[in-house]
């Protein structure tokens, strides 16, 4: 048990901690201050000083009221009252009251004073430690008489506090022109008001489990357990765990302050809610499952008819508006064939777009390969046909342009198993189909074979859960900002929806279809294009809608950090290893390129492309990507970098223009993809340093030397073979081994100076700073030629 301090004794006896000291210097016992520790014996001793102090303070209160009773017996002598007085002195004690209230509302009092009655005395005896304050309270507290023989009586006997004898001629209850003041209503000296003793605190019960998450706080804890913080940090300093209120605490930490209050220790398990593959994983509601529409996707090589296959199935004229005839981005449509939806993904076929294609096989679920007939394989046949294994699609091959003379489907066929696709007609399980896309030939029994094949897959999603997806498409519009096209897979998405989209978030606000109709909602495999967002996200990003936009706009600004925290951890660093591949490095020139583009798509493929250009000993930068018109703040990027401006069906808003003319900026604009890369892989082929190879241009042979002072050695040549040129390096060769290389000083015929002498013709030369040269020498003249890059 713990020791007693002596302040918390003076507490439980009702009396100072001096008074306490000054007891127990009485007995011998010394305290220093009123925190000092107190023995038990020593606690024993100070409970009889104060039994007996007690009782001697009763027997001398008792005392005194005798002795004030017979005075007050013997000043009324005689008077009928006094008979009344010694038969009941109760009575008189309240006769006596009356009048003293009568006499205070005589002088204008408006508040009754109440004097202390001998009820109140245990009260004052256990509250005062002083023997003669105690003992003279409650006779002070008195009625005094109307009489002046009374009240010289009380002088006399309380000559050491002569104003309890007048209680209302107190000073301090007295107005400035001698009324009752409220406002100074203090005690009398040396009265002590009663204090109320703190009301304890109702603790609530501990709760049965404490459910915590790593790093907790003790404030935390505290609001769960419901206690103090003090008490909380209390245990743990006595489990050997020092923390302060707003420290976390380590999980062992936690359990082992839930072992001590006696409750059951939990671990939260947090959901990583920026993760949005948690959401694509979530268990699916077997009883919510409904039938959706299948999602198409058309491949094939470049002109073998996807486009014009597709235009024919939405009767629309898609390849018209798309430069040269090439699709340059993905564009999703929906058709009804009988009575069922069937959606469409046409992927660019240009090779610059394998990325984009790839991705668009990443969320079909039937592939058509478009081969022309009169064509056969090509190498993006080919490569759609990986893309469509890898993505573990079925593949049904369309045969197009089966109305040309030259057309061969047979052939076809015939490559085709060579890729594992073989015709159901020769035992195999690829369904072949021969179309005309331009005539609409046979188009109706493709569209039953898409829907007999989604049939046999059975393709179902739940409609009535939060919607997910994927983007199809993004760009920047002038006008709406931000737009994207997205390809619901599970869910129904609704006007007013918060939503995260890869690292950007928003609200739905206006949603329309391929058509340009607005819709309210959404189901699955829909293709629908929102506004809403705060920024353009990447083609391919996944979008999951929340509850409410807090959360939304908590988890995007979440992505976002963690997108940019990722992008500057991939920073090379150089260590002993990659050391000397950073040198090399060092040596290569680089072709910094900005590139602005109409969609995310296109931005994407086109830096791909520039990417893959080989030029040995140069490279190319991508410092910037974007989407939407160029503007001031990419030419003032491209002038502080010395870059390149790629605008690819974008232009330049007019203070950009004038910008980059004052800057001197390059702005290269194209609408056909590979134009670009044409013309940036020349560029790159010119910023080498230029190579060079030896080319001899001819040959002289020495008839004749002659010594001039002063001059040197003059050689009298005659031009065997090609040309000497003034401005040649030479050799000079004596018996097949090069005595000297150097350049000419001179090269005369007769006596004037001569740019080159051609074979068969005579001349003079000199040897810039070599005179050794003999007759029979042979002068073989060069030139370093500049090799053009490959």
């Amino acid at each position: 048990m713990a020791k007693k301090r002596v302040y918390e004794y003076a507490k439980e006896k009702n009396v100072s901690s001096k008074d306490v000291i000054t007891k127990a210097k009485e007995l011998g016992i010394e305290y220093q201050t009123h925190m000092s520790s107190m023995e038990d014996n020593q606690v024993e001793k100070l409970n009889n000083a104060f039994a007996s102090n007690k009782k001697n303070q009763q027997a001398i209160q008792k005392k005194e009221n005798n002795a004030h009773s017979t005075r007050n017996q013997q000043n009324h002598k005689g008077d009928h009252t006094i008979e009344n007085q010694q038969n009941n002195p109760k009575k008189n004690q309240s006769q006596q009251n009356k009048k003293e209230q009568g006499s205070t509302n005589k002088a204008g009092s408006t508040k009754k004073v109440v004097p202390r009655t001998a009820a109140e005395k245990p009260k004052t005896d256990n509250r005062a430690p002083k023997k003669d304050t105690a003992a003279k309270k409650p006779a002070a507290s008195k009625p005094a008489s109307t009489t002046s023989s009374s009240q010289g009586s009380s002088s006399n006997s309380f000559g050491k506090n002569k104003t309890a004898n007048k209680p209302y001629r107190n000073r301090g209850s007295m107005g400035t022109h001698g009324g009752y003041n409220k406002r100074k209503k203090k005690g009398r000296k040396g009265e002590t008001k009663p204090v109320a003793p703190p009301v304890p605190r109702k603790e609530r019960e501990l709760p049965e489990v404490l459910v915590y998450t790593d790093g907790m706080t003790v404030a935390e804890i505290s609001k769960k357990i419901y206690r103090e913080p003090a008490e909380i940090i209390k245990k743990l300093f006595l489990l050997g765990v020092i923390a302060t209120q707003n420290q976390s605490l380590s999980k062992e930490a936690i359990e082992l302050l839930a072992a001590e209050y006696g409750i059951e220790a939990e671990e939260k398990v947090q959901v990583d809610i920026s993760d949005l593959d948690v959401y694509f994983n979530q268990e699916v509601a077997e009883d919510h499952l409904e039938e959706r529409p299948p999602v198409v996707t058309i491949m094939g090589h470049v002109d073998h008819g996807k486009t014009t296959l597709l235009d024919t199935l939405r009767n629309s004229k898609v390849s018209e508006g798309e430069a040269g005839g090439i699709t340059q981005h993905i564009g999703a449509y929906q058709i009804t064939k009988n009575g069922k939806k069937i959606t469409f993904l046409d992927t660019p076929g240009h090779a610059a777009f394998t990325t984009m294609r790839a991705r668009g096989a990443d969320v079909t679920d039937i592939v058509i390969i478009v081969v022309a007939a009169d064509d056969g394989v090509m190498p993006q046949t080919v490569e759609a046909i990986n893309h469509a294994k890898a993505a573990d699609v079925p593949i049904i091959v369309a045969v197009n342009k089966v109305d040309k003379p030259t057309a061969n489907p047979d052939r076809v066929m015939q490559e085709l198993t060579e890729y594992g696709l073989i015709p159901e007609a020769w035992g195999g399980d690829t369904i072949f189909v021969n179309i005309s896309a331009k005539f609409g030939e046979n188009i109706e029994e493709l569209l039953e074979m898409i829907l007999l094949v989604s049939e046999v897959q059975e393709l179902k999603a739940d409609p009535k859960r939060m919607a997910i997806g994927s983007v199809v498409e993004a760009r920047l519009d002038k006008a709406k900002g931000p737009i994207a096209t997205l390809l619901i897979k599970e869910g129904t998405l609704k006007v007013g929806d918060p939503i995260v989209v890869g690292s950007t978030f928003g609200r739905v606000r206006v949603m329309v279809n391929e058509l340009g109709r607005r819709l309210k909602t959404a189901g699955p495999s829909a293709p629908v294009e929102i506004t809403g967002l705060n920024n353009a996200p990447l083609a391919g990003d996944q979008f999951v809608v929340f509850e409410d936009e807090k959360t939304a706009r908590s988890v995007g600004e979440a992505r976002e950090k963690q997108l940019l925290s990722e992008q500057r951890a991939t920073t090379n660093r150089v260590t002993l290893d990659n050391l000397f591949s950073s040198l090399q490095e060092g040596e290569l020139k680089e072709v910094n390129v900005i590139i602005k583009a109409d969609v995310q798509g296109s931005t994407e493929a086109l830096a791909a492309s520039l990417r893959k250009i080989e030029v040995e000993g140069v490279r190319v930068k991508i410092i910037h990507t974007g989407v939407g018109a160029i503007n001031e703040s990419d030419i003032t990027l491209a002038a502080a970098s010395n870059a390149i401006i790629i605008g690819f069906n974008v232009r330049p808003t007019p203070q950009a223009k004038s910008q980059a003319d004052q800057e001197k900026v390059d702005i290269r604009l194209h609408r056909i993809i590979y134009n670009a890369i044409d013309e940036i892989e020349t560029a790159m082929k010119g910023l080498l340093d230029p190579e060079y190879e030896e080319k001899v241009t001819g040959q002289a042979i020495i008839r004749e030397t002659f010594n001039v002072s002063k001059v040197g050695t003059i050689a009298g040549a005659f031009v065997t073979d090609g040309v000497v040129k003034r401005n040649s390096g030479v050799r000079l060769i004596r018996d097949n081994i090069v005595i000297h290389e150097g350049e000419l000083a001179s090269l005369k015929r007769f006596k004037d100076d001569a740019k080159e002498v051609k074979n068969g013709f005579e001349c003079g030369l000199m040897i810039k700073d070599y005179n050794d040269i003999k007759v029979d020498d042979v002068v073989e003249a060069y030139e370093m030629v500049q090799i053009e890059p490959k």
